[in-house]
């Protein structure tokens, strides 16, 4: 009793493991998951025994492999099914989901136990037909499913007998179309006799070789489905053909053609015509004298009408379809016949006659249509029966008529042209000799009714073959519902699943639904039907059967040998694929020392040894290092950090030593080299790695790092002295700082702590410092060491590309290059000294040695600025150069007037110079440039250089503001907390704020690490273009970074824009200046422009001019730039110089308005007192639209109304131009009575409707007339329906009286093709626009050329 006991106990404290399978061998239960716990102990043969009994298979008919949760994998090993081995020894982990696959097993689905098969026959609510979702490949168009439809249970290949076909992305009406000729016996074993001659034609382009191929594979593979890509390559077709959906109707017709081509002079030269091609008679009876006109034509299918033109009731079935297919018309009235006989014009009776029914009949239902009411293609799925058994005697007709009444007179030899109003498919024979079936065409009446009579019989077709659709006119899906000849057993043929189908099944093809709904009862009917109809002429005589094995041509015997030897080829492949361990490989390359990646795949039964020598080849290392100096170690590349070698296991297979062949791993493999004098250190596993970075403060250097491995639990002691003995310094003065994260630098001061309490984990980087200095004593944040490790940690490198030398900018730039110091390598300290008496002497040189431009320029400036300064000229003259406090001080007074040479210069520069491609950060869309220096920004009012500090000398401030705008802004908070834009310098990310009280950059005064050095880019950044190679600590502002950036340019920061370069070249502009440069990272790109940038309370603005009456009304003008608080016509008085210069447009103040613009829609006219951001909302990147006007401007008030009126008339069949109305309310009776007064029609006669969509709300004058909404009923435009509120809006209006003109299909056919190609030049909604289709062909010479005229 205590044994039992101590058993339950142990058992209940055993581990659990989860395990979570997934049967992949059937689309119905992919998507499904079986979950078992069990015991650890439990043995692999007892798992496939419970996963058998669970799911109904028969145990070893299937394979389990290890997955990963989400897809199945066929590149994994199975797990042994024999072993005794537990599942804890076989790897899995208890406590986590371990994921498994159920595959196939040999090739072969499982074995579905004999009772649960049994069971699942009888279920008559699992069977249905309709598209699977397809494993592996991407549906056509659209996945349709019916809620009403359920497949039958997805029958494996050994019970169907059949294979599937892969849809490689659209080619379901392939896929049917051969599996169709695949069951059709006669096609077959007509294919299987033609013997292709390799010596003639490449195999590759040999349409009937692949066909017989593939039929080939179709009988014999034991795969479930098998690729059609070597048959599409052999029509000529590319990749892109597969994303092509055509109509297989289409498709069955252009094979046809092409193999007829490639069988010309062989005995199957005539086969399509034998089995598919029927005759016809299309004939025209005079009904005064009997003389009737006729002509022979043949047919390879019927089209037969679903529902008659103009007629809501379909046809029911198909025999009704094919009597009215054969229903002769009368010609009278005005289109009556001329007749031979008569002479003159009179009533006759037109139709066709079969006279000849094919072999394989095949029957096309005409589902797609055209609506002439809507202008679109529609899909008709009204139900339409078909029967198993199709007599088609019925339809001979074989009226006893007179010799005298029938003169029969040829018109013509049989031509290939289409009859019956374009019903008949035709063609591909003009043999007039019928070889099969009824043929009417003897001169006898008498013989012909004899002969028809005696063959009626013979005329009884079986089906064998519905190709379904399933979907609408725009896309859809195709599949086939087949008759085996074989066991007259249905199956359905849906890409690669293939499953037995019933009778019934059949049936619910036909399409339609329950009760009438009249004319619209297709649209609430289910999508999936019957398309084309395939059948057999029920002659025992001529029924073939499938050729056996054995009856087999030469040919065909070597061919099968030859693709089973290759699905042999495959299988072993595969087989060796699901033993190929793959995994991530890295090596750091001796010599380049660079760090490289691979991937090992290498197989399960390789040894460790041999698995060195494969990395080895793969990474190229035969002339760096020999192979005795390589090893595989386990790697994490994610940390960095290797986890364990493998010493004394050379011989152990890496299937053991990696755990197994899965499809990811969890770790990497490094290929580790010494040099022959090094020995390779053993790494255990539970080591941690750690990078020992050495600090020399006297050099401020950061050395590279020192690889050293360490334990968790080593002391902080212990670990000093392992790094002492690593890099030889004394550990009694060692500091030893840990970065545990960014910008996380920790000093290990308690020795006695363990490196685990301390945060280190995997992989870790530490620095240390063991000289023998005072820094030792002083608090750590207060340190150098900490200083120094902190600017280490934030300083980035960045690649500045400077602008190309502005014209007047070289001497400038040397000026500051010079008074800077050295102007390739500038270093700035933590904070700026004042500059020494010695800079402010070679200043003065500097400027002696100036040429006379410089000195008369600087004489223009003194004067510039006593005209226009006034006072404040006094604390700004050029020749006070007692109080500079910084060389950046000096040059800013001393070159002021070489500025302003730049600025006139600027203006009158090429605008080439100046301009770029170059976006704002929020600006992403716009593709014009909003870089180009304006003259009037340039040469802006707010012009002081400097500012006066509390020791009375002057500050230089980039931005340009002088100290009153500083200190009245500084007053107003009022806008402190409004939310940020991007393409403004707003309250609180203006320049104003970055100084502190003593006008002292707050950016500068703690973060100024600053070094910069000349740059070569790599070829192709441009010539002539100048580069820096800048490292500076990322929490600068980008404010001190401009500053800093001045002597480089050579002009001040407020006069030039910084744009960050992202991937393919974009750049953004960077403009708020209290940001810093903490998104940036090591090695991005900087492209410096000129151009002034944005103040504070200013913004850039796109001006698009308004066209009301031009196809394109929306044209882009110029960018400007807007303040805030500034007046519209304030906007305007700027804006002209510009439309002058830019646009060429010489306007007068009062000759144009600015408005809204939303997308292309003009809003809210601006009246010229308006206020921006107090009167009109404005924010980055705004749009606005400027309207040249005819006259004075009429809008004076908000309270008035401006609509754009354009009348329709419908007599004209025509819309006259755009007239603005302007309202003084909002009333419908004022708005009546100006469109009166500008037209002239009675007020009582106005009707007028609002436009749709975006202006200029474009629309088809033939369907103005209908489709607005006219004359609504309401007395105020603010109210619905019409909701005009704003300005801008687009009334229609006409004269009620004026009736519509009358149209003959001729002017309504050409106003159409004039209305769909205007509406979309113009980029508006068009009637009927239907997607761009391909051309189905098929190229018997290979591929097509890529040329222009190929469409």
């Amino acid at each position: 009793m205590k044994k039992k006991f101590a058993q339950a106990e142990c058992a209940a404290e055993e581990p659990r493991v989860l395990c979570i399978i997934q049967d992949t061998t059937n689309s119905r239960t992919v998507n499904e998951r079986l979950t078992l716990n069990l015991p650890a102990s439990t043995p692999l043969r007892r798992l496939f025994a419970d996963v058998a009994a669970k799911v109904g298979y028969e145990n070893g008919s299937f394979h389990l492999v290890w997955g990963n949760g989400d897809t199945a994998t066929a590149t994994q090993t199975p797990i042994d099914q024999n072993s005794d081995k537990t599942i804890l020894d076989a790897g899995f982990e208890p406590g986590k989901k371990n994921f498994l696959h159920l595959t196939d097993k040999d090739g072969e689905q499982p074995h579905v136990m004999q009772e649960e098969s049994g069971s699942t026959e009888d279920g008559a609510q699992e069977r249905f037909i309709g598209p699977l979702p397809r494993e592996g490949s991407i549906g056509c168009t659209h996945d349709y499913v019916s809620q009403s439809y359920s497949y039958s249970s997805v029958l494996s290949k050994s019970e169907t007998g059949y294979v599937g076909l892969v849809n490689q992305a659209m080619t379901c009406y392939l896929n049917s179309l051969l599996q169709t000729l695949f069951m059709t016996p006669e096609f077959r074993n007509a294919l299987y006799k033609w013997e292709f001659e390799e010596s003639e034609e490449d195999p590759e382009r040999s349409i009937p070789y692949q066909l017989q191929r593939l039929f080939v594979l179709l009988q014999t593979s034991k795969k479930r489905a098998i690729e059609t890509t070597d048959v599409t390559r052999s029509f000529g077709w590319d990749s892109s053909e597969a994303w092509q959906q055509h109509d297989v109707q289409e498709l069955c017709r252009v094979m046809f053609d092409a193999l007829e081509q490639k069988w010309k002079q062989t005995e199957q030269a005539d086969l399509i015509n034998q089995l598919y091609q029927g005759k016809l008679k299309d004939y025209v009876r005079c009904l005064e004298c009997g003389y009737e006109g006729w002509r022979i034509d043949t047919y390879l299918d019927i089209p037969l009408v679903i529902r008659p033109y103009g007629s809501s009731q379909a046809f029911a079935s198909v025999e009704e379809a094919l009597h009215a297919f054969i229903q002769p018309e009368i010609l009278d009235g005005p289109n009556q016949y001329f007749c031979e006989r008569c002479k003159k014009k009179c009533d006759a009776r037109k139709g066709l006659r079969f006279l000849h029914f094919p072999y394989l009949l095949t029957l096309q239902l005409k589902r797609f249509d055209f609506d002439y009411t809507t202008m679109h293609r529609i899909k008709l799925n009204d139900r339409m029966t078909f029967p198993e058994e199709l007599d088609m005697s019925v339809f001979i007709d074989v009226e006893d008529e007179s010799p005298q009444t029938e003169s029969c007179t040829d018109s013509g030899a049989e031509n290939e042209g289409s009859c019956h109003s374009d019903q008949m498919s035709n063609d591909f024979s003009n043999d007039d000799g019928v070889d099969e079936g009824i043929c009417l065409e003897s001169n006898s009446a008498a013989e012909r009714i004899s002969k028809a009579g005696s063959e009626k019989s013979s005329l009884l077709y079986e089906l064998f073959s519905v190709m379904v659709h399933s979907g609408s006119a725009a896309g859809g899906h195709y599949y086939a519902c087949i008759k085996s000849f074989s066991d007259d057993q249905w199956y359905s043929f849906n890409d690669q699943h293939v499953s037995k189908i019933t009778q019934e099944d059949i049936k619910k093809t036909y399409g339609g639904s329950s009760g009438s709904r009249g004319y619209y009862s297709s649209a609430f009917a289910s999508s999936t039907n019957a398309y084309m109809l395939i059948y057999r002429l029920k002659d025992p005589t001529r029924n073939a059967k499938f050729l056996e094995a054995h009856e087999y041509p030469e040919h065909i015997k070597q061919l099968v040998q030859k693709e089973r030897e290759l699905e042999e080829q495959e299988k072993r492949q595969r087989e060796i694929e699901r033993n190929t361990c793959k995994i991530k490989l890295f090596c750091m390359h001796p010599t380049k020392q660079i760090m490289m990646e691979n991937k090992l795949e290498v197989h399960k039964d390789r040894t460790l040894k041999e698995a060195v020598e494969i990395a080895y080849k793969l990474m190229d290392l035969e002339e760096a290092v020999p192979l005795s100096c390589c090893r595989l170690v386990k790697y994490d590349e994610f940390h960095d950090y290797l986890e364990r070698s493998y010493e004394g296991e050379e011989d152990t297979p890496m299937g053991l030593l990696l755990g197994g062949v899965k499809s990811t791993y969890m770790f990497d493999l490094l290929l580790e080299t010494r040099r022959p004098d090094q020995v390779f250190q053993c790494y255990k596993p539970g080591e941690v790695m750690v990078k020992v970075h050495v600090v020399d403060l006297k050099t401020e250097s950061v050395a590279p790092p020192i690889s050293v491995r360490a334990y968790l639990n080593q002391t902080v002691s212990e670990f000093k002295q392992l790094i002492s003995k690593a890099t030889h310094l004394p550990a009694e003065t060692m500091r030893v700082v840990l970065e545990r994260c960014y910008n996380d630098l920790r000093l290990l001061n308690v020795s006695s702590k363990t490196l685990k309490a301390e945060g280190f984990f995997r992989s870790n980087k530490v620095f240390i410092e063991s000289s023998e200095t005072s820094d030792r004593h002083v608090t750590y944040t207060d340190s150098q060491l900490w200083k120094l490790l902190d600017r280490h940690a934030n300083t980035i490198r960045l690649y500045v590309s400077l602008p190309e030398q502005a014209p007047g900018s070289q001497l400038r730039r040397a000026l500051y290059q010079k008074s800077a110091g050295a102007a390739g390598n500038l270093e700035e300290p933590c904070e700026r000294v004042k500059g020494p008496v010695g800079n402010m002497k070679s200043v003065e040189a500097i400027l002696e040695e100036s040429t006379e431009k410089l000195k008369s320029l600087s004489l223009q400036q003194q004067q510039q600025q006593e005209g226009d300064n006034g006072d404040s000229s006094k604390s700004t003259e050029a020749s006070d150069f007692e109080n500079i406090e910084s060389p950046l001080n000096e040059i800013d007074s001393s070159a002021s007037a070489e500025n302003r040479e730049l600025d006139n210069q600027i203006q009158v520069s090429d605008a080439e110079n100046l301009q770029s491609e170059e976006r704002s950060d929020s600006d992403v869309n716009n593709d014009r440039s909003t870089s180009s220096v304006d003259s009037d920004i340039l040469s802006s009012s707010h012009s002081s250089d400097t500012l006066c500090n509390v020791d009375n000398a002057p500050l230089p401030l980039a931005n340009g503001l002088d100290s009153h705008s500083i200190t009245s802004s500084r007053r107003s908070k009022a806008n402190q907390g409004k939310k940020e834009t991007w393409d403004t310098a707003e309250e609180d990310s203006g320049t104003d704020s970055e100084y502190d009280e003593s006008g002292k950059s707050r950016g500068e005064a703690q973060y100024m690490y600053f070094k910069s050095e000349p740059y070569t880019a790599e070829e192709g950044s441009g010539e002539g273009q100048k580069w820096l190679m800048v490292h500076v600590d990322k929490r600068i502002t980008l404010s001190a970074f401009k500053q800093h950036l001045e002597p480089f340019v050579g002009v001040p920061s407020s006069h030039f824009k910084v744009f960050r370069v992202y991937a393919s070249n974009q750049e953004f502009e960077s403009v708020r200046l209290n940001e810093t440069l903490s998104s940036f990272s090591d090695d991005n790109k900087i492209t410096i422009r000129l151009g002034r940038a944005l103040k504070k309370g200013e913004y850039r603005v796109k001006v698009y001019q308004l066209l009301v009456n031009e196809p394109e009304p929306c044209k882009f003008l110029l960018d400007a730039v807007f303040a805030k608080g500034m007046t519209v016509r304030q906007s305007k008085e700027e804006l002209l110089p510009q439309l002058r210069e830019q646009c060429g447009l010489d306007l007068t103040i009062d000759r144009f308005r600015l408005r809204k613009k939303t997308w292309k829609n003009p809003g809210t006219v601006f009246l010229d007192y308006h206020i921006y951001e107090e009167d009109i909302n404005i924010s980055s990147n705004w749009e606005v639209f400027l309207e040249i006007l005819d006259g004075v401007e009429k809008m004076k008030s908000m309270s008035q109304l401006a609509v754009l009126s354009r009348r329709w008339r419908p007599s004209e069949m025509k819309l006259d131009s755009f007239q603005e109305v302007v309202l003084e309310s909002s009333s419908v009776e004022e708005l009546k009575e100006k469109l009166s007064e500008i037209s002239g029609i009675p007020l009582e006669n106005i009707e007028f409707a609002k436009g749709r969509g975006t202006f200029p709300c474009d629309i088809s004058i033939l369907e103005i007339h209908q489709d607005l909404d006219w004359n609504p009923k309401v007395s105020t435009l603010n109210v619905w329906p019409l909701y005009i509120c704003d300005d801008g809006a687009v009334i229609f209006y006409r004269d009620k009286t004026e009736e519509l003109m009358e149209l003959t299909d001729e002017q309504r056919n050409e106003l159409m093709k004039k209305e769909s190609s205007r509406l979309q030049k113009t980029g508006h909604r068009v009637t009927y626009s239907p997607r761009k289709e391909k051309a189905l062909k098929i190229y018997l010479d290979g591929a097509p050329n890529k040329d222009l005229t190929q469409d």
